[in-house]
C-alpha cells in the first residue's frame, strides 16, 4: 500500500500555498482534492497554524464565503488576548483531585506556595478557600 504523505509539493502535485487560499483558488484546490479526506485538503490549502496545526475553522468559514455566502464576523480576539478564556468550570478527575486552573489562581492573584484554609458548605454545595495569614515572625 502507497502511503500519500503531504509534503512541500502538496497533494495535487502543486505547491503548498505560502497563505491560505481564499475565493476562487480556494474552491479550485478544494474540487481538486475532493476525494482526499478534509484535513489533507485543508492543510494543501494552507490552513495550517505556526505550530502545525489544523485550523478547520478558518478552512471552512473561507469555503463558505468563497461560495458566496456571508460569513458573520465572530469576535475577533483582542490584539493582547491569550487565547482560550477560562469558562468557571471543572470536575473531580479520576483520582478525587478537583483542579483550579491557573487562570482562576492568577485572576485572584494567589502566589504560589500560598496557603488556605478550605472550608466546606454543604449545605449550598460550595467549597470557599480562605488565605492563611503567615504566622512566622
Amino acid at each position: 500500500m502507497a502511503v500519500q504523505r503531504l509534503t512541500t509539493e502538496g497533494l495535487d502535485g502543486q505547491g503548498l500555498p505560502d497563505a491560505p487560499l481564499e475565493g476562487e483558488a480556494l474552491l479550485a484546490r478544494a474540487r481538486a482534492l475532493s476525494n482526499r479526506p478534509e484535513d489533507q485538503i485543508a492543510r494543501a490549502c494552507g490552513y495550517v497554524g505556526p505550530s502545525g496545526r489544523l485550523l478547520k475553522k478558518s478552512f471552512y468559514r473561507a469555503l463558505v464565503a468563497a461560495k458566496g455566502y456571508s460569513v458573520p464576523a465572530s469576535a475577533a480576539p483582542a490584539a493582547n488576548s491569550k487565547g482560550r478564556q477560562a469558562d468557571f468550570r471543572t470536575r473531580v478527575h479520576g483520582n478525587g483531585n478537583l483542579l483550579i486552573g491557573q487562570s482562576y489562581t492568577r485572576r485572584m492573584g494567589f502566589e504560589p506556595g500560598q496557603e488556605f484554609r478550605i472550608e466546606l458548605h454543604r449545605d449550598s454545595g460550595s467549597i470557599w478557600l480562605s488565605p492563611l495569614q503567615d504566622s512566622s515572625p
